[in-house]
């Protein structure tokens, strides 16, 4: 009867045994004669993440109350499907039943998932109102909401006037603080659970392991695990998670990689903690070998190990790999995750398929701001600032509110036009209309955005009124600015101040030499060069990289390693002969050495992402992109052999720098020839 099958379906089993208990339902009659069957079959559905079945229930329910509503707005909410579940809600409202605190809960997650401030004040208000909803749950819902809308002064507000607080209530806001990086503040609170004689073993230690993770502060981090120790509680699954993480994000990968090991069931969640946290320090092969493991270990990835492992693949910029990983995430039902399809967006963004990562964004269901952001700053990296600013436009357009990461985005795209005006603009409509506070990031992308266009008196008065210290970024930004313009005197000060901030990396050493070579001045860049050599500092090398068949390879600038150099350097010379019929010069200043032209013309001719273009060339079909990833900035003379290259093999080439993507068609690059 009724009893006996809703009973067996709150039972936790997998998603196919509710799907074999459906027909058992139906063939009873039970669909058409019980609304609690229908809500426990529904419920089943949802809680496995099967939204299309558990909807294909809601729709074909005679009679539906506020129990189903709820359910299939959990669901909703929960996949991140936030616009389906506010639907749900208008449709309840309108039928006239009541909202439960389960209700008003699966909204402030809505309202979260949307970053929708003013939606997530309406459920407060409504809340407010309602008579029969004043529990600690939903109250605990309301700070959950203000802590990840980084309302801090309302979340405290909210915290202070409850009459009643549970684990719970100090567990969202110790959250909330790690969030926001108000370590004293959390730790306060930690020590007022500790003297208001809360359980022991039920304090929120993985919130604290959390901000010691983001802060971050391994010895924080040390103490709250000796706790854990003496409790017994460092094996149990939320801890043992938390320890992952926060050895993690602290670099102590060893200390990480321990914890997991000594774990006696490691869950989804821990195998993707580990994931993570080698994506995180760079690990991006162990992260890969890991992932594997796992399948073979027999546990399902989730959307949060999806998003880690496709982040690796778009760093190591492996769109085979990145392909194959989208296909298994659609046969897997997470292609509908709005994480996702944003980490997949970022992927083939990062892999230099811009066309694939704007479809993917076009077919996502549902987006949040994480969305947006990532196709703003994929035009951005490829230099499409107008392209950015229009999705910026959108953004707004569509009622999604921009964080601090949108107009980093936005600004960014600025510098890589050289757009000073739009770069203020949006500058002081982020401060002066949203109240966001710069970070030192954005400082950076509007300094490096008036050096570009040369105007270093506004660079000297953006120093000036900067709340925070200057720092390496913005003195190498102004670096590479003094070395499109030649200004030797501001490239030396900031050289000097680079130097006196006890930089290891030679890459200022590098532009200050090569901006005296440029100039004619062989002492004072030998001198530089003197100075490098004796503080133990080399040069980074450059090479670039292609994948082909799924494996990657590799090549440095005059490679002779590669096997098939000789049909490589005949590619080459076979295209600068038609390179020079259509009046190709090549540009030895590029070649920063006191040397005769014959030896500067033949350094040039086999730099790295030369030979990394010849080899795809030979070993790809015809018509085929070219996708190059290089680890320094290409030079001004590979840029225009490029661009002509391209338009005699009659081939897309995408090349990937250090700071953007050059897209070279029909001998034109995206970049408008400004980098």
């Amino acid at each position: 009867d009724r009893v006996t099958v809703s009973t067996v379906l709150n039972v936790p089993a997998s998603g196919t045994v509710t799907a074999s208990l459906h027909p058992f339902t139906v063939k009873l009659g039970l669909l058409r004669s019980s609304v609690v069957v229908c809500n426990t079959l529904l419920d089943a559905y949802c809680k496995h993440g099967l939204l299309a079945a558990g909807m294909r229930v809601f729709q074909e329910m005679p009679h539906r109350d506020s129990v189903t509503y709820n359910a299939m707005m959990m669901g909703c909410s929960k996949e991140g499907l936030h616009r389906e579940a506010l639907g749900l809600f208008t449709d309840m409202r309108r039928a006239g039943l009541d909202a439960s605190q389960f209700t008003f809960s699966s909204m402030l997650t809505v309202a979260t998932g949307m970053g929708d401030l003013h939606l997530g004040r309406q459920v407060h208000g409504l809340v407010a109102r309602a008579t029969s909803v004043h529990n600690v749950f939903v109250k605990n819902s309301l700070l959950d909401f203000y802590s990840k809308c980084d309302c801090l002064a309302e979340m405290e507000k909210l915290f202070d006037e409850m009459p009643e607080r549970d684990n719970v209530s100090y567990n969202v806001m110790i959250s909330g603080y790690a969030w926001n990086r108000c370590a004293s503040r959390a730790l306060r609170l930690f020590r007022e659970m500790q003297i208001l004689c809360f359980d022991r073993q039920a304090l929120p230690y993985a919130s604290l392991l959390s901000v010691a993770g983001s802060l971050p502060h391994i010895g924080i981090g040390k103490q709250i695990h000796a706790q854990l120790v003496l409790l017994g509680l460092s094996s149990e699954d939320l801890a043992g998670n938390a320890l992952i993480d926060m050895y993690s994000k602290c670099g102590m990968l060893d200390a990480a990689k321990t914890n997991f090991l000594n774990k006696n069931d490691k869950t989804g969640v821990s195998w993707t903690a580990m994931i993570t946290g080698y994506v995180q320090n760079g690990q991006l092969e162990e992260a890969l070998r890991l992932f594997c493991d796992m399948r073979r270990a027999g546990l399902s990835p989730d959307r949060a190990t999806f998003s880690s492992i496709i982040k690796a693949s778009s760093s190591l910029a492996m769109i085979g790999l990145g392909r194959q990983l989208h296909s298994y995430t659609i046969r897997s039902g997470h292609i509908s995750s709005v994480f996702s399809g944003s980490a997949l967006l970022d992927m083939y963004a990062k892999c230099g398929c811009l066309d694939e990562a704007l479809q993917t964004f076009d077919e996502m269901p549902e987006r949040n701001s994480i969305s947006w952001n990532a196709v703003i700053s994929a035009y951005a990296h490829y230099g499409q600032a107008k392209n950015a600013i229009k999705v910026f436009e959108g953004m707004l357009h569509y009622g999604f509110k921009p964080d601090s990461v949108t107009f980093l985005s936005v600004l960014s795209a600025c510098s890589h036009n050289g757009l000073a005006e739009e770069c203020m603009k949006y500058f002081e409509l982020m401060e002066d209309e949203y109240g966001i506070s710069p970070w030192k990031g954005h400082y950076a992308c509007v300094i490096d955005t008036l050096g570009r266009v040369g105007r270093f008196d506004k660079v000297q008065k953006m120093l000036s009124v900067m709340p925070f210290e200057d720092d390496p970024i913005i003195w190498s930004s102004i670096l590479h600015s003094c070395r499109i313009h030649g200004n030797q005197d501001l490239a030396r000060v900031a050289a000097e101040k680079l130097f006196s901030m006890g930089s290891t990396d030679a890459t200022p050493y590098v532009i200050l030499s090569n901006i005296y070579a440029k100039a004619g001045k062989w002492e004072d860049a030998a001198r530089v060069k003197k100075i490098m050599r004796n503080r133990g500092l080399r040069k980074e090398s450059g090479y670039s990289w292609v994948e082909v068949k799924q494996k990657i390879y590799s090549f440095s600038s005059n490679d002779q390693t590669n096997p098939m150099i000789s049909e490589m350097k005949e590619e080459l010379e076979r295209l600068y002969k038609e390179m020079d019929k259509q009046g190709y010069k090549p540009d030895t200043s590029c070649a920063l050495h006191q040397v005769d032209d014959d030896l500067k013309l033949e350094s040039l001719k086999y730099h790295s992402e030369r030979l990394a273009i010849a080899f795809a060339l030979i070993n790809t079909p015809l018509g085929r992109p070219i996708r190059v990833m290089k680890n320094l900035s290409a030079c001004l003379d590979c840029h225009a052999a490029i661009k002509m290259m391209s338009k005699i093999v009659n081939r897309d080439i995408i090349v990937r720098d250090s700071s953007r993507f050059h897209h070279f068609k029909d001998g034109v690059c995206s970049c408008g020839d400004y980098w």
